[in-house]
């Protein structure tokens, strides 16, 4: 009897994985799988079934979901465990308003310790986005050009929260960007904030942060509006 494929079948394992390493493979790979669509939302993530995939114990197994879940990349449910997180909560406008408070803070805090190398390396990011034109691409670079300006933020725990909400925009606006058409005014922002940290206007850049966010949030809100009033879904 023919197995039915499921979504983990998309997933190869190249050779056995050395314990030590395994937490940070089977947690790297799942999240790679999810970004790109591979496991799509609401797919089960059963400790057995990744166990026996991987070839290892549970135990490494539920580290991995822990930090996935630690990164909004997965939810529990009840009665049935670790399933793969919508592309973008219900909620998405407290989500915005909780990642200005969150990214407004990390640039704050990295802009006095900003080097020209890290401009320069933000600067190169603009230019990859405005060259780019695979949307997967878009949105990791995307990740990447806030990352290079927050990265410098002594405070890891604020760090790892503010990366968890990029990761959630990037992994939508993988599948999303096209229809909502952000691009060329994203550049725009994008720009006028470099050249702010780059001058060390720190409050100039924080107030241009948040217009960017903002705007963000208007244009996913007025389209994820749109697709509930057409009956669409917005998940891969």
């Amino acid at each position: 009897m023919t197995q039915k494929p499921t979504p983990l079948n998309s997933i190869k394992i190249s050779g056995p994985i050395p314990a030590h390493l395994a937490r940070s493979v089977i947690e790297e790979t799942l999240r790679n799988a999810i970004l790109d669509g591979r496991l799509p939302c609401g797919t089960a993530m059963r400790q057995q079934e990744l166990a026996s995939l991987f070839g290892v114990s549970r135990m490494p197994v539920r580290e991995a979901l822990r930090q996935l879940e630690a990164q909004s990349l997965l939810h529990v449910v009840t009665h049935k465990g670790a399933v793969v997180a919508p592309l973008i909560e219900d909620n998405s406008a407290e989500t915005y308003a909780l990642r200005m408070l969150l990214e407004s803070e990390a640039l704050r805090l990295s802009i006095p310790l900003l080097t020209e190398a890290d401009i320069a390396e933000a600067d190169a990011l603009i230019n990859a986005l405005e060259q780019e034109k695979n949307y997967t691409e878009i949105g990791r670079l995307n990740r990447l050009f806030h990352m290079a300006l927050y990265g410098k933020a002594p405070n890891q725990r604020l760090l790892k929260l503010v990366e968890h909400g990029l990761n959630e925009e990037e992994r939508f606006l993988r599948f999303n960007l096209e229809a909502m058409g952000l691009g060329e005014t994203s550049q725009e922002d994008h720009r006028e904030l470099l050249n702010l940290v780059a001058q060390k206007k720190t409050e100039e850049s924080i107030l241009t942060l948040r217009n960017h966010l903002m705007r963000g949030m208007e244009v996913i809100t007025t389209y994820l509006d749109g697709l509930e009033a057409g009956g669409k879904k917005h998940t891969p």
